[in-house]
């Protein structure tokens, strides 16, 4: 549990600021051999968006026409998540860019790369770990705290170890053993 809830809390917080060992990466899969590739993204109009969106995006709108298509859906997609959060969901999502942009470079590259690795595990898998995470974001501080302070205390084997542990415990429905930090 200690392993599936670093994974989320770096990966959907963005925010982890503990040393890890590495994640590796799953294996990937096999492209379909008959997958037609995805029709490219068509310009969008600047008119085409709503007043709210066009107001949120009106630093963009100069060079809008000059965006490439993929860039110009990602901003339309952008605004309307925005403008679908209430008034708490953007003050998280301010949080998080800023803790986001305070990141060194290397950091946000790993995150991204664990992004990576998460959106490319089965569905199953992700389901757990966002079931891991929320467990954990649901214990009492304390017990949270204790957590991290075992997780630290480990040797990257027995990191490894509670990693292996916990997962094959995942799959076979029973609870993650409880580790103990070294003596």
């Amino acid at each position: 549990m200690i392993r599936a809830w670093f994974v989320c809390a770096s990966l959907l917080a963005a925010a982890a600021g503990f040393a890890q060992a590495p994640v590796s990466a799953p294996p990937a899969a096999e492209p379909p051999a008959a997958a037609a590739p995805a029709p490219a993204p068509t310009p969008r109009a600047w008119g085409s968006l709503s007043p709210q969106q066009q107001q949120l995006l009106q630093s963009h709108q100069g060079e809008w026409n000059s965006l490439p298509p993929d860039r110009q859906q990602s901003l339309a997609r952008g605004s309307e998540r925005w403008l679908s959060m209430t008034p708490q969901q953007r003050a998280g999502a301010q949080q998080r860019f800023s803790q986001w942009r305070a990141m060194p470079p290397d950091q946000r590259q790993l995150l991204r790369q664990r992004w990576q690795q998460y959106r490319s595990l089965p569905p199953e898998r992700q389901q757990q770990l966002r079931e891991s995470f929320n467990r954990f974001r649901q214990m009492p501080p304390e017990r949270r705290m204790q957590l991290r302070q075992q997780w630290r205390q480990m040797t990257p084997e027995q990191r490894h170890h509670a990693t292996q542990s916990m997962h094959q415990s995942m799959q076979h429905g029973a609870p993650p053993p409880q580790h103990r930090p070294p003596r």
